[in-house]
């Protein structure tokens, strides 16, 4: 009788989980992340985490490789078949929300309240989606460098001004030591550009586009400050401080090598560094006359807008935003989790951390690249614009074309909205 009992319960367990299974609808998710298994770890582990929450959803998982994920969403929504729950690089976001390819996102945005400002994907005024961390550039260095060079330790109070940033690039040059003084990464290619190398422009008082109205970029791309910061650029690369053509292996390897004084890369590289040295230190960005200004917004999550199920895809999303998942993917991935608390709860950016000097940059100096459906084509007419004046292009010349081919785009798509 006992066995029976037990063989019975055991059987009425089986049916409700079977019934509890069927109940669920099934929510479709699209990720960049394939090939990543950190990431896929982290990610796998709050969707199993979530379908075991409670009765309702299901969420099921598709994974694309990153450079062929954004030509695949574009693919789906011409065939109509996008999933419901999207990963979306945040700058890229607006475009899609513009295009039809999402809706705003149904969730406590209470729960965000704490969030750094560039996982916060903003649309026309409406959230349309979220990240779980953020990526911070600083100027990576070793303390032994900035004493023998006799250079201040700049703060994120003080950053180095740009005499002092030209006159610590001419002391290293000056020395001898090292093959280029200036490591902006010029290895890199496609979004690097605007996220890295933007910010320096806006330092200088310019920009990619006049983000007052977003209907043009007279005067940002092209006016003084712009060509100030152009005939800058182009100056790290005549002046010598700095190569215009990069050896993949030397962006990845040069700093540990001793090949530059100074590299400008994002703090996913930054364990990298400290394993190389032990005195290496992460500068803030310098202060051109603007304010010192990096890159900010990561990849997020956002619900489609072809989504049958927008209230659960949202819950999903919602329920990623927990703390524990954020300090999770921080410590796996090695990115800036998206609040203080998350911060707290990880080794690398907890007080006192090898990288908590990276939240701080980003809770200070993080701009989001330009709020635009037009992002996507200014980001490439900046990357070829920035591409030229490093090999030579005049300066002026380079700027107002790049101008007016962004005018002429946004013209011909009636302003994107704006």
């Amino acid at each position: 009788m006992k066995h029976l009992t037990i063989a019975t319960g055991a059987l009425l367990a089986s049916v409700a989980f079977t019934t509890l299974a069927q109940a669920q609808t099934t929510l479709s998710m699209w990720y960049h992340g394939a090939g990543n298994e950190g990431e896929a770890t982290v990610l796998n582990q709050i969707i199993t985490d979530f379908n075991a929450s409670q009765g309702d959803w299901k969420v099921e998982l598709q994974s694309f490789p990153q450079a062929a994920y954004n030509d695949s969403v574009v693919a789906g929504a011409l065939a109509g078949n996008l999933p419901d729950i999207l990963d979306v690089d945040g700058p890229v976001m607006p475009n899609w929300a513009w295009a039809g390819y999402m809706q705003p996102l149904q969730i406590d945005e209470t729960k965000i309240a704490n969030f750094l400002p560039g996982p916060r994907g903003m649309w026309d005024g409406k959230l349309y989606s979220i990240g779980l961390w953020d990526a911070a550039v600083s100027i990576v260095t070793r303390q032994s460098t900035l004493d023998e060079l006799k250079l201040r330790t700049p703060t994120l109070d003080a950053p180095w001004t740009l005499e002092e940033f030209n006159g610590a690039l001419e002391a290293a040059k000056a020395s001898g030591k090292f093959e280029y003084a200036f490591d902006p990464g010029m290895a890199w290619t496609g979004e690097w550009y605007p996220y890295a190398f933007s910010p320096l422009l806006q330092s200088f008082g310019g920009d990619i586009v006049d983000r007052s109205t977003y209907k043009t970029a007279e005067g940002a791309l092209n006016g003084d400050a712009a060509m100030a910061f152009g005939a800058w650029w182009q100056g790290l690369f005549t002046n010598g401080y700095a190569q215009a053509t990069q050896d993949p292996a030397d962006r990845d390897n040069g700093f540990a090598a001793g090949k530059y004084a100074f590299s400008w890369n994002g703090n996913w590289a930054a364990l990298g560094a400290l394993t190389a040295f032990d005195d290496t230190v992460f500068l803030p960005a310098p202060d051109f006359g603007a304010g010192a200004k990096i890159g900010a917004a990561s990849w997020q999550f956002g619900v489609s807008a072809k989504s049958q199920h927008p209230n659960g895809a949202s819950a999903f999303i919602e329920f990623a935003l927990q703390d524990k998942y954020l300090a999770d993917f921080a410590n796996t991935t090695g990115l800036i989790p998206a609040t203080a608390s998350a911060a707290a709860m990880t080794d690398n950016y907890k007080e006192g951390g090898p990288l908590a000097v990276y939240y701080d940059m980003t809770n200070a100096n993080a701009l989001v690249r330009p709020v635009t459906p037009g992002y996507v084509v200014q980001a490439k007419v900046f990357e070829k614009a920035l591409a030229d004046i490093a090999n030579g292009a005049d300066v002026a010349a380079t700027l107002d074309a790049a101008t007016d081919e962004i005018n002429a785009d946004i013209e011909k798509n009636g302003g994107y909205g704006h």
